[in-house]
């Protein structure tokens, strides 16, 4: 493609270690990444992980850089933009107390009924992120080890998710990260969140590219392949911090 007008990134396990803060060679690369093209987070991940993941790495970024960084976080059912003093919402796409009840009620019975529900979990296993309901298998700070080991071809979480998707015909339930499970208004996805980027800002999906580590069809990333976002695949940050020396020589 030629040179992107704005470059987009998944978090966990492809900007940062899952639920780590970003590595000083990242926040540099932002950084200059900022100097010349607008830049995205999207991530299943709620806004504080995005502000201590990232936002409070970033040092010096001044408000003007600051201004071209768009945060999506709960897979784009929240976006937030700087104002010149912090980051403001620019819409919000909430669940019901209701819709929220019947998700953590559909999540904590059917996780039990499949034998999924972990008796002695690092942190919560359910959250309330607003627009978004996370199981997360372990608990919220399992190592990343653990959560890798936990369901290494993806079974657990799609038996999981088919039985709660059945009892929330009007909810989007989908695999999240390794060990999660993410609950959303109905098709609200990581597609949703970049067309509505597209949307605010006017760039066009095809001058866009976006880095992602699950990028294959079932992950929670392909969404943004399959509507046209050219997509460069990554294994950790550290492919990503190599694959962004290679960007940021032709910028």
């Amino acid at each position: 493609m030629t040179t992107p007008v704005l470059v987009a990134f998944d978090l966990d396990d492809t900007l940062a270690p899952s639920k780590g803060v970003i590595d000083p060679r990242i926040a540099e690369q932002l950084r200059a990444l900022l100097r010349t093209v607008d830049v995205a987070i999207i991530s299943g991940g709620n806004e504080a992980q995005f502000r201590s993941q990232v936002v409070a790495r970033l040092g010096d970024a001044d408000a003007a850089a600051l201004a071209r960084l768009h945060l999506l976080p709960t897979c784009g059912t929240r976006y937030l933009r700087h104002d010149g003093t912090d980051f403001v919402p620019v819409y919000a796409h909430d669940l019901s107390d209701e819709e929220k009840r019947a998700a953590l009620t559909a999540l904590r019975e059917e996780a039990e009924r499949l034998g999924l529900w972990e008796a002695d979990p690092w942190g919560e296993i359910l959250e309330d992120r607003g627009s978004q309901i996370t199981f997360s298998a372990l608990g919220q700070r399992a190592p990343r080890e653990a959560k890798h080991d936990w369901d290494p071809t993806g079974a657990k979480r799609a038996a999981l998710r088919d039985a709660v998707a059945a009892r929330l015909p009007g909810l989007e339930v989908r695999s999240g990260g390794s060990t999660s499970i993410d609950i959303t208004r109905a098709g609200i996805d990581k597609a949703f969140g970049m067309t509505q980027l597209a949307a605010h800002t006017g760039i066009p999906l095809t001058d866009m590219l976006f880095y992602g580590d699950r990028l294959d069809e079932g992950g929670n990333d392909y969404p943004v392949l399959a509507i046209g976002v050219p997509s460069v695949a990554v294994d950790g940050w550290e492919d990503t911090a190599d694959k962004l020396d290679e960007l940021l020589r032709s910028l």
